[in-house]
């Protein structure tokens, strides 16, 4: 007999979550009983475990875009915890493994780590021990299936560099529906969009111009671009940030940010600028994840509304 799911245990796991999270140590500055923050230490464990691994398949593990994975090893490499070589069968790829002063770090760790949960685990009955080990590696495997399958919905969507025929209708009209849902914008802040895009449009043949599309059965469903010129200074500006309802959460906005962000890299802007609203959670944490820093907030009305904006600021990586 199936037994229904009630929101009492969502709840009841939530709080166990958050509270294995605090217990273990990852609300810390550092993991482990190491100098190392947490992205840092499972890196060094993933490496371990498998002996050699690519940036690629570290970043999927650990679930981090490319830029903070290129970030975290860097760090990593200028400690000598890892090191990296020359793929023998791609070129473009490098292998990573632990060297001497990395498995010596991973001893550390893994004594630490034994030591702590050996101790829970002792506190428990044999039963209960063992429902413990049982039921964390399911619902860890359930996490597991839920990210492969917004992966896989993720990797049936293309990313299209360049503007398609009614592409400006559409990211006005996803960014109208949005923000006239969820945060009481009327046509005055549509018709901004459109307006800006279809000006932006006409700039797209130069270089320092971008924009990309997320295209799902060829329909458009999310938008980015980079603006070269309007800031000035040789900064660029991250514009029309904005995804289909029904995609958040599948990935394929961190996969737009990364593609604005590495092609702000390969043309040497040495800052990278965006604008968006407080309250914008998830897209924060998006931004940040791929190096943005807020400069600045203030109350405005320039949308229509009174609005607490945000300025992001990036500084190249290349």
């Amino acid at each position: 007999m199936t037994v229904a799911l009630t929101h009492a245990d969502i709840l009841s796991v939530r709080d166990a979550s958050r509270r294995m999270v605090r217990e273990l140590g990852f609300m810390q500055p550092t993991l482990a009983e190491t100098d190392l923050p947490s992205s840092a230490v499972h890196a060094i464990i993933e490496i371990g475990n498998h002996g050699t691994m690519t940036a690629n398949r570290l970043g999927k593990v650990l679930l981090l875009e490319k830029s903070t994975i290129s970030r975290l090893l860097a760090r990593l490499i200028e400690r000598g915890l890892i090191e990296e070589r020359p793929s023998g069968t791609d070129g473009r790829a490098k292998i990573l493994s632990l060297t001497p002063a990395g498995h010596a770090a991973l001893g550390d760790i893994n004594r630490f780590a034994n030591l702590r949960v050996g101790k829970a685990l002792h506190v428990l009955t044999g039963a209960a021990r063992q429902r413990v080990v049982g039921g964390l590696a399911d619902y860890a495997d359930a996490l597991e299936a839920v990210q492969e399958r917004r992966e896989s919905a993720s990797s049936a969507i293309e990313i299209h560099e360049g503007l398609l025929p009614g592409a400006i209708g559409r990211v006005a009209e996803m960014h109208g529906r949005y923000y006239a849902r969820e945060w009481g914008m009327g046509s005055f802040f549509e018709a901004r969009v459109a307006s800006g895009l279809a000006e932006f449009s006409q700039r797209l043949d130069r270089p320092v111009n971008r924009v990309w599309l997320a295209l799902q059965a060829g329909e458009i469903v999310g938008s980015i671009a980079v603006d070269g010129e309007d800031l000035g200074d040789s900064k660029a500006h991250i514009r029309w940030v904005i995804m289909d309802d029904g995609l958040r959460g599948t990935g394929t906005g961190r996969r737009l940010v990364d593609a604005a962000v590495t092609y702000c890299d390969t043309q040497k802007f040495p800052e990278t600028h965006l604008w968006t609203f407080k309250g914008l959670d998830a897209a924060r944490k998006l931004y940040e994840a791929a190096g943005f820093v807020l400069a600045e907030e203030w109350s405005g009305d320039q949308w229509g509304q009174q609005l607490t904006e945000q300025r992001f600021v990036r500084k190249s990586s290349a």
